[in-house]
């Protein structure tokens, strides 16, 4: 796993991921997990998407938008940059904020808001995602309920122009962006909001984080139908330890068989 400071490639991707506070976020969660363990599973959705990320050959940095201290603490310790929400004005406003501090170090990086709640995403599959996306001036990718958007790039000197929340994915159409349309990456577009959701994302196989925090609620509530911890010893990765990604990225998990 890459970790902040680490020479990589020009070419690569920077990644903005906006994560709310952990208390306000994923309160559609709430009927599954209870207000109770809602915020950490908010935090673990995001490690799980960020140390993915970070493990996609084709990305060069990952920073996370957020005011959450806790969080920063887990995003820093993964190897991503945490930054302020300084606009202070919402998600989208957040992620033009995070990709404007991307650009003043580096002005002609290439740009992708990537949801925080993708806990199943595998780096193989975000990497074919950002391949079909460098084609494009802008180009987004739409969640698995195809209303919503997981992802949203900008080419070098293109503005992001982000439109997410509800029914981003036609804003962002109707705003010139480019629909990518490609099969075998569910892992990127299954973002979770609701019990349904994670239940899908469960079947796909979540990433450590959200397995043990899963392991946490009672058996009967959604996210406990099936889920069971990593089938491995490994702790879960922080700085200094093994990331559970392999070179092929491939990750040992945990299967069972926009979001706020």
């Amino acid at each position: 796993m890459r970790r902040v400071g680490e020479a990589v490639p020009d070419a690569g991707w920077s990644l903005v991921v906006p994560l709310k506070p952990l208390p306000l976020a994923k309160s559609r969660l709430a009927e599954t997990a209870g207000n109770g363990l809602r915020p950490g599973l908010a935090l673990a959705f995001a490690q799980d998407t960020v140390a993915a990320a970070l493990c996609c050959p084709a990305v060069r940095e990952v920073v996370v938008v957020t005011d959450d201290r806790k969080a920063a603490a887990a995003m820093t310790a993964l190897g991503a940059r945490a930054v302020p929400d300084a606009p202070g004005a919402g998600l989208n406003a957040a992620l033009a904020h995070g990709a404007r501090t991307v650009r003043v170090a580096v002005p002609r990086a290439r740009i992708a808001a990537l949801n925080a709640d993708v806990p199943a995403l595998r780096p193989a599959e975000l990497a074919r995602v950002l391949a079909i996306a460098g084609t494009f001036p802008r180009a987004f990718l739409a969640d698995a309920a195809e209303i919503g958007t997981t992802l949203l790039s900008a080419a070098p000197g293109v503005d992001l122009a982000p439109a997410f929340g509800g029914a981003s994915r036609e804003r962002h159409r109707a705003s010139g962006a480019r629909e990518i349309v490609l099969d075998g990456v569910d892992s990127v577009r299954r973002d979770v909001d609701t019990g349904e959701d994670l239940r899908a994302a469960l079947a796909l196989g979540v990433g450590p984080y959200t397995a043990r925090m899963c392991a946490t609620v009672p058996s009967g509530s959604a996210a406990g139908q099936g889920s069971h911890p990593p089938q491995d010893s490994r702790t879960a990765p922080g700085a200094g330890d093994p990331s559970p990604w392999s070179a092929t990225g491939s990750q040992t998990r945990s299967a069972a068989g926009d979001g706020d």
